[in-house]
């Protein structure tokens, strides 16, 4: 039997004054994904180096603090370039004052990475979002971690967001 080979990523869930949330939309071929904003770790990268990497690349984002880490989340389905067979997120909460996302890559950079858009949700576009089988939400129960964040607070250990 043979192992899994599990990807390390780091995510973002940016929120600013208005408790609105910033999230990003990934195109792959069988459905699209609204999610956090991050990705994978490069070889030898902190979790506070990568997670800064990606705002920047996909968000423009440069000047802010990490804040506690919000959840994990494992899971497992085949990387389409076949180098992994899942992810491992580790999610923290990034208060921003709110801002337009500059990417520093390119549409062309961002669209060869699966990102299609991105864009700030209200806490009442997040309730009301609902999933089908092209569109979904990652992790899958985004809505509940989200309300259950905004109403509780930051969790004294990080919540298992694993679908």
């Amino acid at each position: 039997m043979t192992s899994l080979r599990i990807r390390e990523a780091v995510r973002a869930l940016v929120v600013d004054p208005e408790q609105r949330v910033l999230l990003v939309r990934f195109e792959f071929p069988n459905r699209h994904v609204w999610a956090t904003p991050g990705g994978g770790m490069e070889h030898g990268e902190t979790v506070e180096g990568a997670l800064r990497r990606e705002l920047a690349e996909e968000l423009g984002l440069t000047a802010f603090e990490i804040g506690p880490q919000v959840w994990d989340r494992t899971h497992i389905i085949p990387f389409l370039n076949g180098r992994f067979d899942g992810q491992h997120d580790r999610c923290f909460l990034v208060e921003t004052a709110t801002f337009e996302p500059a990417p520093t890559l390119s549409w062309e950079q961002l669209n060869s990475e699966f990102v299609f858009e991105i864009r700030w949700w209200t806490p009442d576009e997040v309730a009301a979002f609902e999933p089908s089988d092209r569109l979904v939400t990652a992790p899958r129960r985004f809505a509940e971690l989200y309300r259950r964040l905004l109403d509780d607070g930051v969790p004294d250990a990080p919540f298992d967001a694993t679908d």
